[in-house]
């Protein structure tokens, strides 16, 4: 009965795998959330994806600018695209996006709602409208020390019970 509904409302298994029929170029080790067809524009295959990479929900890559339809009457063949290169272990957060030509270097993480139009050196922790590098991965490590919590392996009971107590929300 499950699989049966996930098949009729196209609840995927895999999301990297339906990202690589697309023609999106992948590597290992990835984790997309709630992408769609929509999510790499309509060239998919203008798109590098690096290893162990996240893609939080609502990132979209735009490997063409549509923005060109204004001189369209003039100039019935113009477009404007280009690649975009993910790197390794990277981490791209809620709801950004990506445009034609966005260069995102190995170890870095992207802010949610941030917008990539240009290069963003390895090990950067980059946000904002257009992402610029805030800081460092290091310096970002050193400033989330005092907040980490051990909860990624917990139950969704242990970790309810947990958060509440750490929070003294019970």
């Amino acid at each position: 009965m499950i699989k049966s509904l996930l098949k009729k409302f196209g609840r995927r298994k895999d999301n990297v795998d339906f990202a690589r029929s697309l023609g999106v170029r992948v590597g290992s080790g990835g984790k997309f959330i709630t992408i769609n067809r929509s999510t790499f524009g309509s060239e998919p295959y203008l798109i590098e994806i690096g290893d162990h990479v996240e893609l939080a929900a609502g990132v979209r890559f735009l490997p063409h600018d549509g923005a060109v339809w204004i001189f369209r009457e003039a100039e019935p063949n113009i477009d404007v695209m280009a690649p975009i290169k993910i790197g390794s272990n990277v981490f791209i957060g809620y709801n950004s996006v990506l445009l034609p030509g966005a260069e995102i270097g190995d170890n870095c993480i992207i802010g949610a709602c941030s917008v990539v139009s240009g290069r963003i050196e390895s090990g950067s922790v980059a946000v904002g409208i257009p992402a610029k590098r805030l800081k460092s991965i290091e310096e970002y490590r050193q400033k989330i020390n005092d907040k980490i919590l051990p909860t990624k392996k917990m139950t969704r009971a242990e970790k309810r019970d947990f958060l509440m107590q750490h929070f003294g929300l019970k």
